[in-house]
């Protein structure tokens, strides 16, 4: 067994993908982590806008989640609709490319991909930041935090999904365990306390009032941060495949859990923050708490099970990014199969992943990470444009949908779901535009236009290399090849050997500096053109081309351009004789020119070029380098052939 099946396990079979499917209870940590863990940061995102208002900023918590509420049960609905419509998978760009035309679908699929990257972002954001609040010391090494769940999270994805459903079972229901037990004893408290309960830690003294009441600004800014509670709703409905059979049925009954808790979680926390007076805390600042710090340690202190769900919800905000691990791969799947991303994107890897949106989602999450610190606050405004905008996008390709089956009252409730969500889409824009947001709306169009450009490419590249032409015969016409030679040696033997092969034209090239030529000369003539001539065939021809700089390459490629000037109706074939390590720390021991020369053959070459590679591997015995020197060198019977042999050697 190889080191790399046991890291990330024995590579799956393509027949085995009905085994790597998920129940709906897993599909709740797979699927579900995003929308659950936003219960963490949701509130609090709203509250850091409302610490101007003081004590008081906490009475307003509860108006903004029951809208979200509201927002987010529309949603519920309609994407429950969109499963069923689209049991294939029904992420936002398939259903408003399918309905509203290739540009929605564009820019409903930019949009989720920036939402998914900084879902992964935001969501480990915020695991460190609780762990920071429950150990203030660490957090001078935030960005190396965040950084290092990252890797863990893209390694743990690496091994598939079915692997990484299992492991994230025990920290989602350890996470609603947690907060649902934090939320019946203040319930118990606040109700024993006739609505005024004590704090068993003091809370921290807010910071004086700046404002007396607040502005419809001000209300507008927190409800559009407080609706990143909304985000991932969507992911379900994305990964309807990866369910097990009937998938729709399993895909719903996991999105009914997840709605369902999250909504209960939302409404709990809000009634306890404003029961106990929480208030936000400045992020970044030293002393820094997080909302759910601060609302633990007012009702059960900072004990036993202070640690016992802070843990809890530092686990679930850095396994969050899963969501984002389980539809982002799968999304840019499906764009790379329409030709709008690399074609790479399609390709599943050894664990039935795939791999390449493991990868790209892994390398723009931890710049991302980098760039904004690590804090949540900040990277929160760039967050609810994407996902909202995919939603909006989303249920009015679905009003289509119904409307074009006559089903008037299914695409009545998507209608309504597509209002309440382009409404959101632009308080979030407007309220969060300055905050940062018009990065996000900077990014989608230029994202988009990057997707319409590679689709070009891919469509001019299938018209430039299509035909429909028989194969052209010409059993006469000879390749010139070409083949840069250093030195006499087993490795340009070999090479000069398979070009005879190839061509009776066979023109060598050697670049050296003054004199440096005249032995190889004098070999040429005993090594090469004496057993030519006793075979009856035609001798290479050796060229030496003088380079007063000592450059190597740029003559050889001079060399070759030359000849193709000079031939216009001959193919060219330069082969490229190099010597090969079986240790990749010995490789580096050796000059690279052949790859050099390699690649800017294929860069600049023309069609009437060819390259070919004549390997040398340096562990080859003594006997098998004889008797297949022996085979090369023997001329085919009655071979009159022409040709040009350019061969670098290493």
């Amino acid at each position: 067994m190889s080191i790399l099946d046991k890291v990330v396990g024995s590579a799956l079979a393509t027949e085995e993908e009905h085994g790597q499917t998920i129940s709906a209870k897993t599909g709740v940590a797979v699927f579900g982590l995003d929308a659950l863990s936003s219960a963490a940061y949701g509130p609090e995102a709203a509250l850091t806008l409302l610490i101007p208002l003081g004590l008081s900023g906490s009475s307003y918590l509860i108006p903004i989640t029951a809208v979200v509420i509201l927002l987010l049960t529309i949603v519920f609905f309609s994407y429950r609709q969109t499963i069923d419509a689209y049991p294939g998978g029904g992420g936002s760009y398939t259903v408003a490319g399918a309905n509203l035309g290739a540009t929605s679908g564009l820019l409903a699929g930019a949009a989720l991909m920036i939402d998914y990257i900084l879902n992964v972002a935001v969501g480990i954001a915020a695991g460190v930041g609780a762990i920071v609040s429950a150990f203030p010391a660490l957090q001078a090494h935030t960005v190396a935090l965040c950084l290092g769940i990252l890797f863990l999270l893209a390694f743990l994805n690496l091994r598939g999904v079915k692997d990484t459903g299992v492991a994230f079972i025990l920290p989602t229901y350890w996470f609603v365990f947690a907060l649902t037990a934090l939320i019946a004893a203040g319930a118990w408290k606040i109700l024993a306390s006739h609505g005024h309960p004590s704090p068993v830690v003091a809370l921290p003294v807010p910071p004086a009032a700046a404002l007396a009441l607040p502005g419809i600004w001000l209300l507008l800014k927190a409800f559009a941060s407080g609706c990143t509670a909304m985000t991932g709703v969507e992911a379900v409905s994305n990964g309807v495949t990866a369910f097990r059979r009937p998938a729709s049925t399993q895909a719903k009954k996991s999105l009914s859990i997840i709605i369902g808790i999250l909504v209960a979680l939302l409404a709990g926390l809000a009634w306890l923050v404003h029961a106990y007076g929480v208030t936000a805390t400045d992020p970044g600042a030293p002393g820094y708490q997080s909302v759910l710090s601060l609302l633990l340690s007012a009702v059960a202190g900072r004990g036993l099970f202070y640690y016992f769900t802070m843990c809890s919800i530092t686990l679930v905000l850095c396994l969050s990014a899963n969501t984002s691990y389980a539809d982002f791969p799968r999304l840019c799947r499906v764009m790379a199969l329409d030709r709008f991303l690399p074609s790479v994107f399609g390709v599943r890897g050894r664990r039935l992943v795939y791999t390449h949106g493991i990868v790209a989602l892994t390398v723009f999450a931890g710049a991302l990470l980098t760039a904004f610190g690590g804090i949540t606050d900040k990277l929160i405004p760039l967050f609810a444009v994407g996902a909202f905008l995919a939603f909006t996008l989303s249920q009015a390709g679905m009003v289509v949908h119904w409307w074009r089956r006559g089903k008037f009252g299914m695409a009545s409730v998507n209608a309504i779901g597509a209002v309440a969500t382009g409404t959101t889409v632009l308080i979030v824009l407007v309220a969060k535009f300055t905050d940062g947001a018009w990065i996000t709306l900077l990014l989608i169009p230029t994202l988009y236009v990057g997707m319409v450009a590679i689709r070009r490419h891919y469509h001019h590249v299938a018209k430039s290399i299509t035909t429909h032409a028989p194969l052209t015969v010409r059993s006469t016409e000879e390749p010139i090849v070409i083949l840069p030679v250093d030195r006499w040696s087993r490795v340009s033997r070999k090479a000069l050997s398979f070009a005879m092969r190839l061509s009776s034209d066979v023109r060598a090239v050697h670049v050296g500096g003054t004199g440096s030529h005249c032995m190889l000369e004098n070999q040429w003539k005993e090594m090469v053109e004496e057993p030519a001539r006793k075979a009856g065939v035609p001798a290479p021809t050796l060229t030496n081309v003088h380079s007063p700089y000592r450059f190597v390459v740029h003559p050889i490629l001079k060399f070759v351009f030359e000849v193709e000037r000079q031939n216009p109706d001959s193919l060219i074939a330069v082969v490229v004789p190099e010597l090969v390590e079986r240790r990749w720390y010995h490789h580096i021991l050796h000059n690279q020119r052949s790859a050099i020369l390699k690649a800017l053959l294929f860069l600049r070459g023309t069609k009437r070029m060819m390259v070919i590679n004549v390997p040398w591997y340096v562990e080859k015995s003594d006997q098998e380098d004889l008797l297949t020197e022996s085979r090369m060198s023997r001329p085919p019977a009655g071979a009159q052939r022409r040709g040009v042999l350019v061969a670098p050697a290493d």
